[in-house]
């Protein structure tokens, strides 16, 4: 490592302990969004499903046999307040009385199908419905099945991202406003050491942002890592490399912070909705699997669910790491040939 190279960083990591807010939106912020989103999503039983019954003939009997399900949050009004209520989504379905009783619901919203089924069940049993076939249910609650396990592995990939295009591409970009990259240029510096400067400054505070959320999360949430720590520190560390050669690339050009903040929406919108962060990529149509499958985020998300929630080896994720690998590699590239000083 050449001497220029060891002064850039050493530079890089100063600029950030001189700018408190840069520490708190790039290391703070990240994990105090993480832990909110875990409680927000902590596994417990879902909420009841709320449900209106409209008034008339026979909305005694449908509100007694609801009131008796703890699955079912029931409520009682006129026609006129259900059918607003429904359209505002506070309500997920309305039993209007009547021979037959009507189920008024939104199939196309999953809580609806889910109320359906609930109300279904408890006005059947209260009528006196007898089920054919003995049914018993076995709860499932344990490590690595509960949806926080799903979860905290797309924050830790969402946190990676922010900082390498947050982190990085704003930056420069500030520095271009604020004409330093002019001031560096007047120096015996060489463009390729200055990017990479950059790079091995999201390695240094990369501990930074992993260690404390793996952390509360166990702590909070007991979620642990059913595979490697080591594998998990690799996997991060191409995920920041492969993330900082994109924020590098889309602020290669960009001279306001407004065109930056747009490019880095443009790039890390579609992936924060594509890529698994909340949900399975298996919720998209099969034509746009391949597309889906091609994006950094998604195979950083795939590797570290498949290391921290099935225990798999480095070999086994040998597929997501070329990926990073490449997306990391071919965007330095790139961002060393286009970029400008000013």
């Amino acid at each position: 490592m050449n001497k220029a190279l060891v002064q850039l960083t050493v530079t890089r990591v100063r600029e950030i302990f001189r700018q408190p807010e840069a520490i708190f939106w790039t290391f703070l912020f990240p994990v105090l969004m993480s832990v909110v989103l875990g409680v927000a999503f902590r596994s417990e039983r879902p909420d009841p499903s709320a449900a209106v019954v409209v008034e008339g003939p026979g909305a005694d009997l449908l509100e007694n046999a609801l009131r008796g399900d703890a699955a079912v949050r029931v409520e009682r009004m006129d026609a006129e307040a259900a059918n607003a209520r429904l359209r505002a989504g506070r309500a997920a379905i309305l039993l209007i009385p009547g021979d037959p009783v009507t189920f008024r619901f939104d199939p196309t919203r999953p809580e609806s199908e889910v109320a359906r089924v609930r109300v279904n069940t408890a006005v059947q049993r209260a009528a006196g419905r007898i089920d054919p076939i003995a049914v018993r249910e076995e709860r499932v609650n344990e490590r690595g099945s509960r949806y926080i396990d799903f979860l905290v592995p797309g924050l830790l990939g969402m946190n990676l991202m922010g900082g390498g295009l947050w982190g990085i591409g704003w930056t420069i970009v500030e520095m271009r406003i604020r004409k330093l990259l002019k001031l560096q240029l007047t120096t015996p510096m060489r463009r390729r050491d200055f990017l990479l400067s950059h790079v091995l400054v999201r390695l240094v505070f990369l501990p930074l942002e992993v260690l404390p959320l793996l952390f509360l999360s166990f702590l909070l949430f007991d979620v642990r890592v059913a595979g490697s720590l080591g594998a998990v520190a690799l996997v991060s560390c191409l995920g920041a490399v492969s993330f900082a050669g994109l924020g590098m690339l889309i602020a290669s050009r960009a001279r306001t912070t407004g065109t930056i903040s747009g490019l880095i929406n443009l790039c890390s919108l579609p992936m924060f909705v594509l890529s698994g962060v909340f949900f399975s990529t298996a919720r998209f149509p099969e034509a746009l699997q391949p597309w889906i499958r091609a994006l950094p985020l998604t195979a950083l998300i795939d590797a570290l669910r498949s290391i921290m929630g099935e225990g798999a080896t480095i070999a086994a994720i040998g597929p997501q790491l070329i990926l990073l690998v490449l997306w990391g590699v071919a965007s330095f590239a790139v961002a060393l040939r286009v970029f400008r000083w000013s």
